[in-house]
């Protein structure tokens, strides 16, 4: 018995030194996590004021010296409703490679002659410290990008649509509330904001503007894509107000669409093998999962019998 207890105390004071070690440690890191984030921001406020003070001025709100002679004023940095959301390697990328390398201005040139990634990585710490409302970093999820992503007509991009602008899926896809497609928008719909923006200086922008001089539709790859024998109505999933995000995926995060859905050989093998894969998205099999589950968490009466979508 005495040698339990003996054995309790020497656990427990084990416990205890454990304890205070972790609590010594933590607050050891803390102090200097927060001095190198200090330290980035204060370098890279310095490499800011060297490389971009010029076009966007001392305080980042566009009005650097040599921000009148752009015809596509530069951005303001301090814009935490347009900035927060645009995550880091966007960010990296415009910095490093220049604003065509994200379908922007060409008027913002590329610093990788000048900066090296650290440094980048800096100047993107400074420039969330001047954001207002403040920066959080969950508010920039990472980009997604998809290898099976076809290569457009024209560089749009919904990171800067969908992601930073936050312009609704429905603005430019109108029919998806009232017809069985969502629709792509059409030249007009473009030129309403881009008869003006970018419209001088930007060569993705241009490209609009010469379709529109054809009286050509823009020639877009389609990315999703249900068997022809299937009848998949936009109408009722959008009244029933399903997110687009749903389907499609986290579009607002994706430099350039892409789908990985549909069925694959290799599940159609495992299930002869007699597993259970989990069905692919817009596959029949996923569909119904999803019909079964709003029914059961919302209530709906989403249709399972098979005439509904094929007919």
């Amino acid at each position: 018995m005495r040698g339990r207890v003996i054995l309790l105390g020497f656990v427990g004071a084990a416990a205890a030194c454990g304890y205070f070690v972790w609590v010594a440690l933590t607050a050891s890191i803390a102090p200097a996590r927060a001095s190198a984030d200090r330290g980035g921001v204060k370098a890279g406020r310095e490499l800011y004021v060297r490389h971009c003070a010029t076009c966007h001025g001392d305080g980042g709100r566009g009005d650097g010296a040599s921000a009148a002679a752009f015809a596509t004023k530069p951005a303001d940095l301090t814009d935490g409703r347009l900035m927060n959301g645009l995550p880091d390697e966007f960010l990296f990328n415009v910095i490093m490679h220049g604003g065509p390398a994200e379908g922007l201005s060409p008027g913002m040139p590329p610093l990788s002659a000048y900066l090296g990634d650290d440094q980048a990585h800096q100047v993107i710490q400074y420039v969330r410290s001047v954001a207002v409302p403040p920066f959080r970093p969950e508010t920039a999820k990472p980009l997604v990008s998809l290898p099976q992503a076809p290569r457009q007509p024209i560089l749009f991009s919904h990171v800067v649509h969908a992601g930073s602008f936050q312009i609704p899926c429905q603005y430019c896809h109108a029919d998806a509330r009232r017809s069985e497609y969502a629709g792509l928008p059409s030249v007009e719909r473009c030129l309403g904001c881009h008869k003006i923006i970018g419209a001088q200086d930007n060569p993705e922008i241009a490209k609009i503007h010469d379709y529109a001089n054809r009286g050509q539709p823009i020639p877009w790859v389609r990315v999703f894509k249900v068997p022809e024998f299937t009848v998949f109505p936009h109408k009722p999933h959008v009244r029933f107000g399903l997110e687009c995000q749903t389907c499609h995926g986290p579009i607002e995060r994706m430099r350039v669409v892409g789908a990985d859905t549909g069925p694959k050989l290799r599940d159609d093998l495992t299930r002869l093998l007699g597993f259970r894969p989990p069905p692919r998205p817009l596959t029949m099999g996923w569909c119904v999962d999803c019909h079964r589950e709003q029914n059961t968490t919302r209530g709906s009466h989403a249709p399972l019998e098979c005439v509904v979508c094929h007919h």
